[in-house]
């Protein structure tokens, strides 16, 4: 299938939904939603794909939804937000046997009005989090991991923002690379508002340049759930 961008009528269509978020309503445009918006999406994670292979060459891009492709449907079960329907569409490319989202991986997401960019883990779960305590107590990983963070933030690409006010135990608020053990999840991201390159298929070149940047951050994560 050959991805020639995304569409104009996608984020149309996501802009609907705010008004019209029902599984009546959905199921009478999911033809609408076939060709504006899942075509066009396994496309894209077809070829971004077979790009993200020279990045890493073991990288799980699964053309479908609930793999690369998440479901239009809210699961409001363990949702604060009980509407059905996302105005949201995320995209995501992951490496490792570990569940999706405990994985060092590459996503992309996008509203009727910004497009996200994300390298990294945006949840760490307990077992996760433990894991990543432990392995920034080893100075050189929490030393690479320091150097990671401040050269993407040089080039001006944002860093999720640390999550807790106390330093946990084992750590002490004085030491150098302490503030590293205040995330609860560790990512690199931009965004920017839907544009010509997001409608035409110079955004794989665009997004794999951000990815590349990000690499070092999606190897030293990569490390870490190998030890999990």
């Amino acid at each position: 299938m050959l991805f020639n961008g995304f569409k104009k009528e996608a984020l149309e269509f996501l802009e609907e939904i705010k008004i019209n978020n029902n599984k009546i309503w959905f199921e009478q445009n999911r033809q609408r939603w076939k060709e504006v918006i899942l075509e066009p999406n396994i496309a894209y994670i077809e070829e971004m794909g077979e790009h993200l292979i020279a990045l890493v060459p073991n990288i799980k891009a699964l053309p479908k939804v609930s793999g690369s492709l998440f479901k239009i449907y809210r699961d409001v079960r363990f949702s604060k937000d009980k509407t059905p329907i996302k105005t949201k569409i995320g995209l995501m490319f992951w490496q490792g046997n570990t569940h999706r989202m405990q994985s060092a991986s590459f996503y992309m997401q996008y509203t009727s009005s910004e497009v996200l960019l994300v390298s990294g883990i945006r949840t760490f779960k307990t077992d996760l989090l433990r894991t990543y305590r432990e392995y920034i107590k080893i100075p050189k990983n929490a030393k690479n991991l320091d150097c990671i963070l401040k050269d993407l933030s040089s080039k001006g690409i944002k860093i999720s923002p640390s999550h807790y006010k106390r330093y946990p135990i084992g750590f002490n608020k004085d030491d150098e690379f302490a503030y590293l053990s205040l995330y609860n999840c560790l990512f690199a991201y931009k965004t920017h508002k839907p544009n010509k390159t997001f409608l035409s298929n110079k955004i794989i070149n665009s997004n794999y340049k951000f990815y590349e940047e990000c690499l070092p951050l999606h190897e030293w994560l990569y490390e870490l759930t190998l030890v999990s």
